[in-house]
């Protein structure tokens, strides 16, 4: 597995070059790759079948000049920005019956993830719901997958050092939630693992064998850039 810690300019970018290394290993690329980047503003991101309408105050995102963007993954609307380390991992399905199925595939790379940081930090790190991680019942870290024939794209983030209320501006209360949340807000839900990115790099790094080096597909982000991340009919379409 490739290493590669790279954070492109604009939030459009960085979303894309996550789905060009998917098409990248699924055309025959013989590489995984752990991806890490963090983006220098904020943006919020909808899951692939997100409703803007009813997931984002759209109207605080257009007064603060927050891009609102949407990623070719599942799962719901989440804030992204400085303080919050995303991550990606592109994974070959074959030879590995633990990423044979989603279920699978999210508790296969949720316990890793576990382990490593728990194993590091002493806190008492659970997995919850369907794709959190959390210290207690405090979220701080959530995925989402996308699947092809071949190869499989899970992705990620963990607040670090990121300004919470800033999500309670820009987002309502999700219309789809776990149980362990209880109906708590925004600020009462998600917390700051409080961990330097730097340490959480290489406790992936390990957990993962992943060697640094490599490059993104520089070709295809942006094409990818062009015609679908800061497209209006894709970002707009629900």
């Amino acid at each position: 597995m490739q290493c590669i810690d790279l954070t492109l300019p604009t939030p459009e970018a960085n979303l894309a070059c996550d789905e060009a290394l998917l098409d990248e290993c699924e055309a025959g690329a013989n590489r995984e790759v752990l991806r890490f980047w963090e983006s220098p503003r904020p943006f919020v991101v909808l899951g692939m079948a997100s409703r803007r309408e009813q997931e984002v105050h759209l109207a605080a995102c257009e007064a603060g000049g927050i891009p609102v963007l949407r990623r070719c993954t599942g799962g719901g609307t989440v804030v992204q920005g400085p303080g919050c380390l995303s991550y990606t991992l592109v994974l070959r399905i074959a030879g590995n019956a633990l990423l044979e199925r989603i279920d699978s595939t999210n508790a296969f790379v949720m316990e890793r993830h576990r382990r490593a940081l728990a194993g590091a930090t002493g806190l008492p790190i659970r997995r919850q719901g369907t794709t959190d991680l959390a210290v207690g019942q405090r979220k701080f870290s959530g995925n989402a997958q996308r699947r092809r024939r071949r190869c499989l794209l899970f992705h990620g983030t963990f607040l670090l050092d990121f300004p919470i209320p800033l999500v309670e501006e820009l987002l309502p209360y999700p219309p789809k939630a776990p149980a362990y949340r209880g109906r708590r807000a925004h600020r009462a839900f998600l917390a700051n693992l409080r961990v330097p990115a730097a340490r959480i790099k290489e406790l992936l790094r390990c957990s993962w064998d992943a060697v640094e080096g490599g490059e993104a597909p520089g070709e295809a982000i942006a094409s990818l850039v062009a015609r679908k991340y800061s497209a209006r009919s894709w970002n707009e379409r629900c």
